[in-house]
Order: C-alpha cells, then structure tokens, then sequence
C-alpha cells in the first residue's frame, strides 16, 4: 500500500482542523498572548555555556574596496549582524554600523567612496537600503518602508545611481528603480507584473531575471528601454546567469540538461558546457567586474570545492590547495579582477578569508577568527552516513558524536534542517558542538527534495508528492532505534528543526507518533491551509509551486498538515516562534500549542516579540538554544 494511502485511512478518522487565525505578524496576536509566552530565564551555567559558543565569531567575506586596500564585511560579534572594516590585513577592525537591528553590506560605489548598506527591522524580512561614506558616518536613508522589501542591485558605472527592486507597489510584484545619489530622487526602470531581480549589469545593458518557483525563472534583457527575453520563459527551468567575457555571451547555472546543475557558456540562443560533467551540482559561481575570472563551487555530499576558469578563454585555473578544509569558497572579487577572497572552513576552525592575488598566487590571511575559552580543536567531526527508508532508498546524514557514546547507550538529537529544499553541509559548527557537549549524539539527515543530490532527488517532495517520502522523517528514528543502542538499551531520540525542519518536527511528533519522545519547532508549519493562506503575498505563489495548490491539491495538504493529526500526540513537545516572521505566521505556532494543550501532554511555546523567521539577536539565541536543550535533557535523559 502506498504511503499516502496510509495516511489517507488515519485522517479520515480524525478532525480536519481549519485556521483559527489571520494575519500574520504582531498585529496578529495579543498583548496578553505575547506577555504570556515570552522567554523565561535560563539557568546560568546552561546560559553561560551557551554564551562561550557564540562568542566564537567569524566574519562573512565581505567586499574588497576597488584598490583592494581595505575590506567591508558583516560580524555579529556585538550580538547582531553589523557592518565592519578592515584597513590592511589582520588589523584592528573598525565598525561601521551600531543599534539593535539586523545590518548587511550590500554593495559599494565603483569608486568605493560610497557604501550600500541593508538593514531590517525585528526580522520583518523587509529591510531597507541606506547610503554611508566608506570612511565611516551616518547613514542616508534611500528607501525603507514599512511592510516592504526593497533590494539592492547594483550602483552605476558613473557611480550616480543606486539601482534597486521593490514590492512597494504591489506586495506580489517587483518594481525596478534607479536613486539618484545626488538628488535623492528615484526613477521608474521596469513596472511590469512579475516577481523582478537584476541579475547583472553591463555596460548600460540590464539582465533581469524573473522569479517563477523558488528555483526557476525566467530571463531578460533591458537595453535602452526595450525589454528582450532570452530564455526560460514557459519552462519552470532553474538558472542562473551573469554577462561573460564576450559581449553577447551569457554564463548560465542551469539542470536543465542533465540530472545536475553544470555552468554552460550562453550566446546566440545556444548552451555549451563548460564545467565537468560531474554527479555533483555546481552550487554558485561568480565573476569580477573585469570579466577576467569565473569561479564556482561543487558540493560533493555536503563538502564545498571551489574552481576557476579564465573567463577569456574558459580554460581552468589552478587555485591553492587548503589542508582538511570542509569548505572552500570564492567571492568578494576587486573590480579589476586582480584580487578576490579565499574563504576556508574545517570542522574544528570556523571559516577564515583570505585574499588572493590571481596573476601571483599569493595568499595573505585578512580576517582573524575568536574562540574565547574554547577549545575548538576537540570539536566533533561531522562524519557522512546514510540510512535507508523504508523502500531502500539510502538517506545521507551527518552525524556528529560525543566520544562517551563509543561505548555506551547516547540519547540522540536529529536535526532536520529548514527549505525544504535546504541542505545540512560539514563544516564547523559551534550549535551542533553545544549538543555534543549535553551527551546528544547530533544526527542531521537529508531527506529527499534536500538540494545538492541532483534536481531528481529535489523534486522528490514537491506538491502531493510530499506523501511518498515524508516517512523519511519517521525512518530516520527506526534506524537510531534499531542500530544505535549498546548492551541491549535502545536510545531515547528527540527531533528538531527549524522552518520546514520545524514542520518536520510536527510532522514527526503527530504523524508518526511514537517514533520521537520529544520535538522542539521553531517557526514550524502546523497546517498548510492556514500557512499559505496567510504567509507573506510575495512568497505565496513560490511556496505553492513547491508545497501544493491549496484548491488542486486540497487533499493532500490536509493530509500533510500536523494539526489534522494532533489527536496522535503523545509526547512532550516545545514551539518556538518569531512573531514577526513573514514566512511562517506566529499564529501557526499559537494554534498548534492550544491543539497540543487540549491532548494534556507536556507543552511549551515561547514567543520572541522582536524577532522574525528564528533569533536572530544574541539574547533570543541563547534563549532559543538554551531552552531547546533544557527541554530536551528534561525528557531524553
């Protein structure tokens, strides 16, 4: 019998719960309810273990100035994500941004007198764009409206104009505008009807790309008004593209051809391949400004490798070989291409950037990684295993242990990470170490429709589909259950996750009841019909395309929607929740606690006022960690 068949025969039996709530955000919930919810205090040892961990920081990238003379990147060592300079390698950083907001940087004049700087508030997802000297000072306000996003693009040749996108005009649709610097004043460039991103920019021509689903779209060209498509309309394709060396060529990131994305060089409508045909996505590439380089990651099995071709004439570049490095990765390029940023990952260092000079070879370490009173070095390696479903299909997981649970019965943590088309990866992770620590052995599988195993494998969830392998969920349990006991004693097993993994948590707490002793969500889905009925307008149409239509595809939603199977629930389960979050509605996580309450099993849900789509502040982390593993000593142990 097919699988959701199965779970066709236990709803019918059960009550279909409709949403008891609209909106979203903090208009959608009480004062009385946000009062009642917030977060409690930890207990100091636990926080204070908490609080070594994120004190180990390492910077993003960031942006080499045009010169290559200083360097621009985003450090949460003040608590929240801000914006820092370097001026020479490895010395004393200088902060640009301050307050208690989210703040990115974004971009920078072609001169590199002038920054782009991102900031949100209380994680709406809505940030705005600012202007700031590069030297330091205040920043000058370009557009920030409430219950809007807007998105930087890029800023012009002549250094004159700021261009961006934004749903102000409707919250489904991107409008196109250039802002004068000077004037302060901001043009139309596009208003069609359209999900709209600038792509790239190049010598007064725009290439546009217009959002489908949240993998396909469709792409365009604007020159001198006239708007030109190129390719992937009508097609529900994935792609990526940027302007190449040539001046009609295209550089394309597309699975359109094979089971795996590969880089293809575009030019009079044709595709030609250019990377390796490999079982591996290419996951991102990139070039200068200069069109002297293209770089691009490979994920093999969750591990990051980087490589280079001379955009001239698409031969391969010899790049520095890293010992034990996890993950390698290419970015932030100076505009004349001499320079770009080496960014080197290893399971027991978190990630470090240095800046290579391309014609030399030469690396020189700019950014300086911090890990006060911890000893990173006897971190735990996440090790690759797999178990297999309940068809055979091998799953892939990362499993992290503590080396107690050598010989003795561990409880287990599996983590299953947000998307849904989402991966775990290897890597350094201080999260991951803090569970370890606990005496958790810390799985995180990768179920089918996770991205980085082929486009076959990441449509394997998508719509009514979802019922053939949302047992993935459960089987990951069995096989712990089953394998992972010493002497006879079978381990007790907790799930969490956050986003879809917060729905997969749901799921595996009422659906497959029994198979998890206890679950903490964070910002999770308890209920399809009610989530897309009231998640964001701008990403309702993306999160039909990979969810389900909730007219054709009514049934299965329902099916799938946690809530319809809380009469199940039996064991003791937390939610966590942004109140701001735009993607998935507080009142998913206020419905399902009351559902939870009125089966009288063990219940807890805590709200963060000021945040968004999971913390994002210092404090609501170490709130969120600390709780989650409070909880979950209280009932694995």
């Amino acid at each position: 019998m097919k699988i959701h068949s199965l779970l066709l025969g236990v709803l019918l039996s059960s009550p279909v719960y409709a949403a008891d709530y609209a909106g979203l955000g903090a208009e959608s919930v009480s004062k009385e309810t946000l009062e009642a919810f917030r977060p409690k205090p930890l207990e100091p040892a636990l926080s204070r273990r908490i609080q070594s961990m994120l004190d180990i920081s390492s910077p993003s990238a960031g942006l080499l100035s045009p010169d290559a003379t200083r360097l621009y990147f985003n450090w949460r060592v003040t608590g929240v994500s801000q914006v820092w300079r370097l001026d020479g390698p490895q010395r004393f950083p200088v902060q640009m941004t301050g307050g208690e907001d989210a703040t990115q940087i974004a971009g920078m004049s072609p001169d590199g007198q002038t920054l782009v700087i991102q900031r949100d508030r209380k994680g709406e997802e809505n940030p705005g764009l600012y202007l700031q000297p590069a030297a330091g000072g205040a920043l000058k306000e370009i557009q920030h409206i409430a219950g809007v996003q807007t998105r930087f693009a890029f800023v012009s040749d002549d250094n004159q104009y700021v261009y961006y996108s934004a749903n102000d005009k409707q919250k489904d649709s991107y409008t196109i505008y250039r802002y004068h610097i000077a004037s302060g004043t901001k043009q139309v460039v596009l208003d069609q009807p359209g999900l709209w991103n600038i792509a790239d920019q190049r010598h007064g021509r725009i290439l546009l790309e217009k959002t489908i689903t949240n993998l396909a779209a469709e792409y365009y060209e604007l020159n001198n008004g006239e708007l030109k498509p190129l390719f992937g309309q009508n097609e529900k394709e994935e792609y990526q593209a940027a302007y190449g060396a040539g001046a009609d060529e295209l550089i394309v990131q597309t699975s359109k051809f094979g089971n795996f994305r590969r880089l293809y060089q575009w030019k009079a409508g044709q595709f030609k391949a250019i990377s390796p045909e490999i079982n591996w996505d290419v996951s991102s590439f990139d070039l200068d400004k200069s069109r002297r380089h293209i770089s691009y990651s490979v994920n093999e099995a969750g591990y990051i490798r980087s490589f280079a071709l001379d955009a001239s004439n698409l031969q391969p570049i010899k790049l520095p070989a890293f010992k034990d490095a996890d993950h390698v990765m290419i970015s932030g390029h100076s505009p004349d291409g001499r320079f770009s940023l080496i960014s080197v990952e290893t399971a027991k260092s978190p990630r470090l950037s240095y800046r290579y000079e391309w014609a030399t070879g030469k690396l020189q370490q700019w950014q300086q990684a911090m890990s006060p009173e911890v000893d990173t070095q006897r971190f735990a390696r996440a090790t690759l295993e797999t178990y297999p479903a309940r068809d055979g299909t091998p799953i892939p997981m990362f499993v992290r242990r503590p080396a107690q649970c050598a010989t003795v019965t561990c409880p287990v943590v599996v983590h299953f990470h947000g998307g849904p088309e989402g991966q775990t990866k290897a890597g350094f992770s201080p999260v991951a170490q803090l569970y370890v620590d606990a005496g958790f052995i810390f799985a995180e599988p990768n179920v089918r429709g996770s991205d980085g195993y082929g486009k076959a494998w990441l449509a394997m969830d998508d719509g009514p589909k979802r019922l053939q392998v949302v047992s993935d969920i459960e089987d990951a349990s069995r096989y712990i259950r089953a394998k992972w006991g010493k002497g006879g004693q079978v381990p007790k097993v907790g799930i969490i996750g956050g986003s879809y993994g917060g729905y997969s948590t749901l799921a595996g707490m009422t659906m497959f009841a029994g198979a998890y002793d206890a679950g903490v969500s964070t910002v999770g889905i308890s209920n399809f019909m009610s989530f897309l009925q009231n998640t964001a307008p701008y990403r309702r149409a993306l999160r039909i395309a990979e969810y389900g239509d909730p007219v054709k595809d009514r049934d299965a939603l329902i099916q799938l929607s946690p809530i319809n199977h809380i009469d199940k629930l039996i064991a003791p389960l937390m939610l966590i929740q942004g109140v701001s979050d735009p993607r998935v509605p507080v009142g998913e996580a206020v419905q399902m606690y009351d559902a939870a309450k009125k089966r009288n099993v063990p219940a807890e849900l805590m709200l963060f006022a000021d945040e968004g789509h999971g913390a994002a502040k210092r404090e609501n982390r170490v709130y969120s960690i600390g709780h989650t593993i409070r909880f979950l000593e209280a009932y694995l142990k």
